[in-house]
């Protein structure tokens, strides 16, 4: 093994060994989140504006394969879009039984601000560090760093989901939101399996397995970035909920939200 392939090894070692530190520790903050009842809707909350917040994302990515004669990949965008939103409904649901729903989205953002002072989530910065938010929106965005940067998120986000399902209480209430996340963490293997195969179809296994590999370390590197963010704002997280009737985040302006 020669000096370059034996620091790529290397390199390839410490990424797997961070990872799984760091989904452990997400792991076990999202499971003492869920299982928590006091804490559990404004984590159910964060669930539901990332689902309902990607929509108009994923139905403009969908407009613009279309336009561009990407009929296989329009029409899996258009679906994973329908998911997003069924996601959505299916966490709003949830509030609704906690009789909870999201707060205004520029109340939350406020709250950021004056409480944490956050301006932006520290976990998007690192992962889409060296990108403008010109080069983020959904006309702009190369198609690779899309659909190896959402193959991550989507393949993580499938553990992640089933490993809550896992950890909430046995009683009526907590098992109809179970059933749904289960069926969440379905949609969101199935949306990484798309992505991986149109990174193949278009980029041939290697250049798709470097992809990943690529946003596999900026993974680890947001997951540092969100633990440490985290451990500086003593556990606190920004009050998303309120009392009252659910209502459609897709129809509203909020902008997607690390969950």
């Amino acid at each position: 093994m020669n000096c370059s392939n034996l620091s790529l090894y290397v390199m390839n070692l410490l990424t797997q060994v961070l990872h799984i530190i760091g989904s452990s520790a997400s792991a076990y903050i999202l499971s003492s989140s869920i299982r928590d009842s006091k804490t559990r809707p404004n984590l159910i909350a964060g669930f539901q504006m990332a689902e309902s917040g990607s929509v108009p994302f994923l139905q403009a990515l969908r407009d613009r394969a279309a336009a561009e004669g990407e009929t296989w990949l329009a029409e899996r965008l258009d679906r994973h879009a329908s998911d997003e939103k069924r996601h959505g409904q299916i966490f709003a649901h949830g509030l609704k039984q906690l009789n909870r729903r999201v707060m205004d989205f520029s109340k939350i953002r406020e709250r950021e601000i004056d409480e944490l002072g956050e301006k932006r989530s520290p976990f998007f910065d690192a992962y889409f560090k060296g990108y403008s938010q010109e080069q983020l929106k959904p006309q702009n965005m190369e198609w690779s760093t899309f659909l190896a940067s959402t193959y991550i998120l989507e393949l993580d986000a499938s553990k992640d989901f089933l490993r809550l399902a896992d950890a909430l209480p046995n009683d009526a209430v907590s098992a109809n939101l179970k059933k749904g996340i289960l069926s969440v963490a379905q949609d969101e293997t199935g949306h990484a399996a798309y992505l991986r195969e149109a990174m193949e179809r278009r980029y041939g296994a290697r250049e798709t397995q470097r992809l990943i590999d690529e946003w596999r370390t900026r993974k680890v590197d947001a997951m540092l970035a969100a633990m440490q963010s985290f451990i500086n704002k003593g556990g606190r997280m920004t009050q998303m909920v309120e009392e009252g009737v659910p209502v459609d985040m897709t129809e509203t302006q909020a902008e997607p939200v690390a969950a």
